[in-house]
């Protein structure tokens, strides 16, 4: 019995190896900036749906007025940023999606104008949770749901534990409002309500 034998070519491969990180190619990663009026506030309302879309490979950040223990969020598997950062980055480069609570966008103009101009231009995904649904935008949006897996409700559990809202049993879903135009991926997370 004879044994096959294989020969490659690992030219390119040493080539690539040698290369300066620099110089590497970079791969395009969707964008989630998230705007919350407090980190209790996001983990409660959108923290399953953050957490997947981090897992899923998304460049996920969150900002909150104020101070705050990010403790929760890196739980969460997501970056913290300062609001003012976050709201000039919304003016020089549009994410893929934004996701508000809806109360800022009725009591913040720097957050009430960066949702207006994404929901504007049509190309950013943005998703809206809190009550009123969507006065504040001047339009009510599609109700979506993102259904979460069982690790997000786990660690949702633990982030709402961190966060100071003691161990409540998580939902198996998240409701939210969208606006704009969906993030067209391979497996959509927010599905329509209906």
């Amino acid at each position: 019995m004879g044994v096959d034998t294989f020969e490659s070519d690992d030219r390119g491969a040493q080539r690539d190896i040698a290369r300066p990180r620099a110089q590497m190619p970079r791969f395009a990663r969707y964008r989630l900036d998230v705007i919350g009026s407090d980190v209790a506030d996001v983990v409660s309302s959108a923290g399953g749906w953050l957490f997947d879309r981090a897992m899923a490979g998304w460049d996920v950040g969150v900002a909150v007025p104020g101070d705050a223990d990010a403790r929760p969020l890196e739980i969460l598997g997501v970056r913290t940023l300062p609001l003012p950062a976050l709201l000039a980055a919304e003016k020089s480069s549009a994410p893929s999606a934004l996701a508000v609570a809806e109360g800022l966008c009725s009591t913040h103009d720097g957050v009430r104008e960066a949702v207006a101009a994404a929901v504007r231009s049509n190309r950013n995904e943005v998703t809206v949770w809190g009550d009123p649904w969507g006065t504040s935008l001047g339009q009510r949006g599609n109700e979506v749901r993102h259904v979460l897996s069982a690790a997000a409700r786990a660690f949702k559990a633990q982030a709402l534990a961190a966060a100071g809202q003691g161990r409540a049993a998580v939902a198996p879903f998240e409701a939210f409002r969208s606006h704009g135009r969906w993030c067209r991926t391979e497996f959509p997370d927010l599905l329509p309500v209906g």
